[in-house]
């Protein structure tokens, strides 16, 4: 969908709506993660959140919004430890819930669009990486095919 006319400016009240309950949800999840640590099912919701804003901000060719909220997902989604989550690592979780929150208000109403330096994004994905240790996937070594001549 392109960011412009009646439609564009028809559908972003909608995904401002849904993305504040989303972000809310998401917010709310990671209280209860303060709380207790182990909850897998706060875990998946907040997986499940930032996936749905992911999609809504994909649909509406909010690029910068959707690929911030697909990657924080991602990263919770391989953590080596989900289930354990320190304190840094939710901190630095709710510092990019709150980024996201502020970008969805800097998002121009008339285009769609949303002036911004990555920087903090790409600071605060590499400081959630930092906290949050990711699995490692081993490839297996190609078996060599040896041919008969």
């Amino acid at each position: 969908m392109m960011n412009d006319g009646k439609e564009w400016q028809r559908a972003l009240p909608e995904f401002l709506l849904e993305a504040e309950k989303l972000l809310n949800k998401s917010e709310e999840c990671l209280s209860h993660l303060h709380l207790i640590r182990n909850d897998s099912d706060a875990i998946d919701c907040m997986k499940i959140s930032l996936s749905r804003l992911a999609e809504k901000a994909d649909a509406l060719a909010l690029q910068a919004i959707g690929e911030f909220s697909r990657h924080i997902q991602t990263l919770i989604a391989n953590a080596q430890n989900p289930l354990q989550l320190h304190d840094q690592a939710l901190e630095a979780l709710h510092a990019c819930l709150t980024l996201l929150a502020w970008q969805l208000e800097l998002i121009d109403t008339r285009t769609g669009e949303l002036a911004l330096d990555d920087t903090e994004q790409t600071t605060l994905i590499a400081t959630v990486t930092l906290q949050i240790p990711q699995k490692t996937f081993s490839h297996k070594p190609q078996q060599r095919l040896h041919h008969m001549w």
